[in-house]
């Protein structure tokens, strides 16, 4: 039974493919840096801004992400990849050729000593009427056999139309504001009724948090990572928020 990690990286929303080439580096950059022996990458969602995998073929544009991940599975780091509105249509390409713990949709972890849920967000506080159908509808399994049978060319091309339309929804910062708020209380009434659970993780409004009930137990949004290379970090301690830069690489 594999040893569980003392130090826990969580890291969501970095949108690659609609975000500046320089994300992209950044986490690179972080993924070659930051994790080390006994940790444990988790990714909470959108870290594509899209991903779907048909039965031979994946999104060619991620390509380089993809080969970084296998880098960090290499050095015997463990990957969870819980997916977003983004990219939750994964399958046997992260499990069985990357050794990717996947999940399209919530999660229960044991997380650095925590009784761990996650789910990326999107549907359970959605601000507009058009995003909670959009969620519906994504997830629909009639949706995702319609689109499975789509050429891969075609159905990436359609997918990059809907990215971009999601992406423009979610630069209204009022929006995004209530949105965080809703979570907030959505997370202290889920750990409420589950008193098991001791940590809950999402992601999706892009607005990092944590907040600590007075018995301790805590919600965590690591925020996103294409603002400023957000993410969060879990231990035994404690759990905190944390950015990363390039900055950070070069030589004093």
């Amino acid at each position: 039974m594999p040893i569980p990690a003392s130090r826990v990286l969580v890291v969501a929303d970095a949108h690659l493919g609609q975000v500046p080439p320089s994300v992209r580096d950044a986490f690179h950059a972080f993924l070659d840096t930051v994790p080390q022996d006994g940790d444990h990458l988790v990714l909470t969602g959108d870290l594509f801004d899209f991903w779907f995998e048909y039965q031979s073929v994946i999104p060619r544009k991620h390509f380089a992400t993809v080969a970084k991940l296998q880098e960090v599975r290499a050095r015997g780091i463990p990957i969870t990849f819980v997916g977003g509105n983004h990219d939750r249509w994964g399958g046997t390409f992260f499990s069985k050729d990357l050794g990717i713990e996947f999940f399209g949709g919530e999660a229960e972890l044991h997380l650095a000593g925590r009784h761990t849920f996650i789910a990326h967000g999107d549907g359970l506080t959605e601000q507009h009427w058009s995003g909670a159908l959009m969620h519906r509808v994504l997830k629909h399994p009639v949706t995702v056999a319609v689109f499975r049978v789509l050429h891969p060319t075609i159905g990436f091309w359609i997918a990059d139309l809907f990215s971009r339309h999601l992406a423009d929804n979610t630069k209204d910062r009022a929006v995004l504001d209530r949105a965080a708020a809703a979570q907030r209380r959505w997370a202290a009434e889920y750990l409420v009724e589950h008193p098991d659970v001791s940590l809950v993780i999402m992601a999706h409004t892009h607005r990092p948090m944590v907040d600590r009930l007075s018995d301790g137990r805590t919600f965590l949004n690591p925020g996103a990572f294409l603002d400023g290379g957000r993410y969060a970090e879990i231990t035994a301690a404690g759990v905190e928020l944390k950015q990363f830069t390039t900055e950070q690489l070069r030589p004093a």
